[in-house]
């Protein structure tokens, strides 16, 4: 399989240990458009804790790993941790746990919980912005996983234009909006010169596997992996699923017919490695003429890269390599 780009992300530009210049200590107000309302910030937060991989990424990329009180990742996610280019930033910052709720928060003295729908938010098991709020604590949601309005599907814009969204929205809470507008800036051209990678070439049908036997879970055309694809010059297979992650039926797969598997590496229970996961699609009778199974394209990018996060530029810059061949 081939991981050798997937798995050495390199980034065009500087995100590691970024030393904040702007004033992180105002005690002016700061208004900002979340998941579509209003959301005030009295102070820049300064116990903020985070959930999730490319949330806590989206911090360090800003260099705010001093603003944090910790951050809970899964165990599905310490992979992530080998292929970040964020290492000092987690390694000078606590793990709180592996599941967030209420407690560990409360007991981080949060100022400030960033999650998302799906992302450590969930009715389900009570933690939910409405309840951290009844307990004095603000949250910031991911913008990626914003409910659209459909009953639980997420996605509210592109998943770049998310992405640019929460940097320009951390940047004017944390008052380091200089360094989140050449955050975006690098971002940009780093895609912009990717996207030329695959000029006049065939855009071949991109299948996002994250996991699943019995039925695929994959992307819709608002999670990251969408605009992973596009820009690198493929088309992704469920773009035109008005969600975020979901899950789909695999005979839908079978008659889109990939060229190309694009795997999440990502410990989901069932197939806990891309060498694993791969090796089911080859046998899983169905797909076996689909031409992503017959020619062996497989690409495998780590869970980091395809959720909302700074690793998607340069995702997107390996996966167009891939592509271009």
């Amino acid at each position: 399989m081939r991981r050798l780009l997937a798995l050495c992300l390199v980034f065009t530009t500087t995100a590691c240990g970024a030393t904040v210049a702007e004033n992180t200590t105002a005690t002016d107000p700061v208004t900002v458009k979340n998941c579509g309302q209003d959301v005030t910030f009295d102070r820049v937060p300064a116990k903020v804790v985070t959930n999730d991989t490319g949330i806590a990424e989206l911090m360090f990329a800003l260099g705010l790993a001093d603003r944090m009180a910790g951050y809970v990742i899964g165990s599905g996610q310490t992979a992530d941790l080998a292929t970040s280019p964020f290492k000092s930033d987690w390694d000078s910052v606590a793990k709180l746990g592996e599941k967030i709720n209420k407690e560990v928060v409360q007991g981080a003295g949060a100022d400030l919980v960033f999650a998302g729908w799906n992302y450590g938010f969930s009715e389900s098991t009570g933690f939910t912005p409405d309840a951290l709020k009844e307990l004095g604590i603000p949250t910031y949601q991911l913008t990626e996983a914003c409910r659209n309005g459909v009953g639980k599907q997420r996605g509210i814009m592109p998943p770049l234009d998310a992405l640019y969204e929460d940097l320009r929205n951390l940047g004017k809470i944390f008052r380091v909006s200089d360094r989140a507008e050449k955050l975006v800036t690098g971002y940009q051209e780093q895609i912009r010169s990717a996207e030329k990678l695959m000029t006049g070439k065939p855009r071949p049908k991109v299948f996002l596997y994250d996991s699943g036997l019995d039925q695929p879970f994959t992307s819709g055309r608002n999670a990251a992996p969408q605009d992973i694809i596009t820009k690198a010059g493929g088309d992704n297979i469920f773009g035109d699923l008005d969600d975020s992650w979901t899950t789909v039926g695999w005979e839908t797969v079978v008659q889109a017919n990939p060229d190309v598997i694009l795997i999440n590496d990502y410990a989901d229970g069932d197939n806990n490695t891309p060498e694993q996961k791969q090796k089911f699609l080859e046998g899983y009778a169905p797909l076996a003429a689909v031409p992503a199974i017959t020619q062996k394209k497989f690409f495998v990018l780590p869970y980091a890269a395809l959720v909302e996060s700074p690793r998607n530029p340069a995702a997107i810059e390996s996966f167009a390599k891939f592509l271009a061949g």
